[in-house]
């Protein structure tokens, strides 16, 4: 069974805010990074997966950006949903939704490239393996109206 989708809700903590309380925007971006992580563990991976001969399996950041509809403030919860957009053979894109009370405040998106990673030697793009892919989907283009 793949999976394409994935939700976390999560309070806006006073760390996250600049001094008018409002969530600064650097944080959306760390906040997209940990649905990820969230998304890769419901499905029993890990960005960094740790190969047998010492290899870990890893993805670096190709893009990413986000755009912002309304503040968020200090105390809110904001349920971030990931949306696999799109998976090629060595990469994953992903589209992030950031609401309140089922209102969209930002969206995002990622772009990650699966790679091999060995002490000693420069990264290298590969095919996504199997046992990753088999576990995560893409979701079909949808003719749901886009909230505003």
């Amino acid at each position: 069974m793949t999976t394409s989708r994935f939700t976390i809700t999560h309070r806006v903590e006073f760390a996250d805010t600049d001094m008018a309380g409002i969530m600064h925007f650097s944080n959306y971006y760390r906040w997209m990074e940990r649905v990820e992580h969230e998304f890769f563990r419901s499905l029993g991976l890990c960005i960094m997966q740790k190969q047998e001969d010492g290899s870990i399996i890893g993805w670096p950041r190709v893009s990413a950006s986000c755009s912002f509809n309304a503040p968020a403030y200090y105390e809110d919860m904001l349920d971030v949903e990931l949306i696999v957009t799109r998976k090629g053979v060595k990469s994953l894109t992903m589209k992030f939704e950031f609401q309140r009370d089922g209102a969209r405040i930002a969206h995002g998106q990622m772009k990650t490239v699966c790679c091999l990673i060995r002490h000693g030697e420069p990264m290298k793009s590969i095919a996504i393996p199997d046992f990753i892919s088999k576990k995560i989907g893409e979701q079909p283009h949808s003719t749901r109206p886009k909230h505003s």
